[in-house]
């Protein structure tokens, strides 16, 4: 009675066992069919990536090399020379960093295909543990066909009865050591393929951002374009075109501050975070705030209400510019399409989860669309110098997220044209810096 019911489990374990070979075989059979052949052995992958990575890092450090010589030239007083010479300087700076996403790519991909390689070694590895675990099963399975009591009662010696004995404990030890080691080859697998999948999401993303990174480029030699044409290469004409710009901007920002101060608007402070709470992460990697939220000594020069309504950070053209806080993109738009050189030129207008919005002004390339939903940190658009812009910058203003809508509004400064974009009234005006991490730039 006891060896049949050794035997019953002996074949449950046997079923099972078929049973998990078989959607094993099956999920790494599908898994490896979609892999393309591995071309290079290991090593040599393994070399053509470290190759890529010495590559970046010499990319990287061309990169700095240029970015300290336009922040010279950028320091310098504003003429027409020096902002060709700085729109030439950032066009190189913009070609290495697209040699280095071109490198960050073709690393990816070698690392995807070593991922292959790896992927395939455990295929085989749980094709052996497979066959030795069959193997293993069936030898206990033919052990446990004749009863212990049965050997004994044969004629075969007893030194033979307790050899296939020791025989089945082997079998036994060695079924499970397999079991053990197809357990780590399948989490290999299962670890390999994971990685994979982040590669390939990477790799999209250098992708994408290699095709906004050449739009910047499109955008950087048509304001060297405009420059020249425009001031037909005179720096009298330039200056002209500088003060006819700011003439315009005043006469617009006039027009709107004094609609918005006509809005009434009654803040909850419980319907936002409390000032001081970092929930905001940087827009930038190299933050450099160059004017900050309020009345300051550049908003008195600069602004009709005296009053800076956002805070300014220096970046280059075709800085990337990352989303401060996960949200809902509820539109983006281009001022300079109704009133040139007057507004935010290019912007993004974002909705957070937690009664904030944000707008992200002066962009040269837009890569966000309308509905999308974007985490902290995900690239937005990359910085440029639309709108009533002195320089390449970025500016962002926050606000209470009740009292902001984007609106379509006729401006009699710019000839009755249709802008539109975020506006709010002015108390629904928040300083985003409340909410960064605490800075001494």
């Amino acid at each position: 009675m006891i060896n049949q019911n050794n035997h019953i489990k002996k074949q449950k374990i046997v079923d099972i066992f078929s049973g998990i070979l078989l959607v094993l075989f099956i999920f790494v059979s599908f898994a490896i069919s979609a892999l393309p052949a591995v071309a290079a052995t290991a090593e040599e992958l393994q070399q053509k990536i470290a190759d890529q990575q010495k590559l970046i890092q010499q990319l990287d450090v061309k990169i700095k090399e240029y970015s300290d010589l336009s922040d010279k030239t950028s320091a310098e007083a504003k003429s027409l020379n020096s902002v060709i010479t700085g729109l030439k300087q950032n066009e190189k700076i913009l070609q290495l960093d697209i040699d280095k996403t071109k490198a960050e790519i073709s690393k990816t991909s070698l690392d995807i295909q070593s991922l292959d390689g790896q992927i395939g070694k455990s295929e085989n590895q749980i094709s052996r543990f497979q066959d030795s675990i069959e193997k293993n099963i069936k030898a206990v399975y033919q052990n446990e066909s004749v009863s212990i009591a049965q050997n004994f009662l044969s004629q075969r010696s007893l030194s033979s009865v307790l050899n296939e004995l020791d025989q089945l404990s082997r079998f036994d030890k060695d079924l499970t050591s397999a079991i053990n080691d197809l357990d780590v080859a399948k989490k290999n697998l299962q670890a390999a393929q994971d990685v994979k999948v982040a590669k390939k999401q990477e790799l999209v993303k250098f992708q994408t951002e290699l095709g906004d990174k050449k739009k910047v480029i499109e955008y950087n030699k048509s304001e060297q374009t405009k420059a020249l044409i425009e001031t037909k290469s005179k720096q009298k004409t330039y200056q002209q075109i500088l003060a006819d710009q700011l003439a315009q901007k005043a006469a617009f920002e006039k027009e709107l501050f004094s609609y918005e101060s006509a809005l009434k608007y009654t803040l909850d402070p419980k319907s936002i975070p409390q000032a001081g709470t970092a929930v905001f992460s940087w827009p930038v990697d190299n933050v450099i705030i160059t004017q900050r939220f309020g009345a300051t000594s550049a908003s008195k020069r600069l602004y009709v209400s005296g009053s800076h309504n956002g805070v300014d950070f220096g970046a280059k053209i075709g800085t990337p510019v990352k989303a401060v806080l996960s949200g809902t993109v509820l539109g983006t738009g281009d001022t300079d399409l109704t009133c040139s050189k007057a507004s935010f030129g290019r912007w993004v207008f974002i909705k957070h989860d937690n009664g904030l919005s944000t707008i992200y002004g002066h962009l040269s390339v837009i890569s966000a669309r309308a509905g999308q939903r974007v985490a902290t940190g995900d690239i937005i658009a990359y910085s440029g110098s639309t709108g009533y812009s002195t320089g390449p910058h970025l500016h962002i203003s926050a606000y209470a997220s009740d009292a902001v809508s984007i609106q379509n509004r006729a401006s009699a400064s710019c000839g009755g044209k249709i802008y539109t974009m975020p506006i709010a009234p002015i108390e629904g005006y928040l300083d985003p810096m409340v909410y960064f991490p605490s800075s001494t730039n």
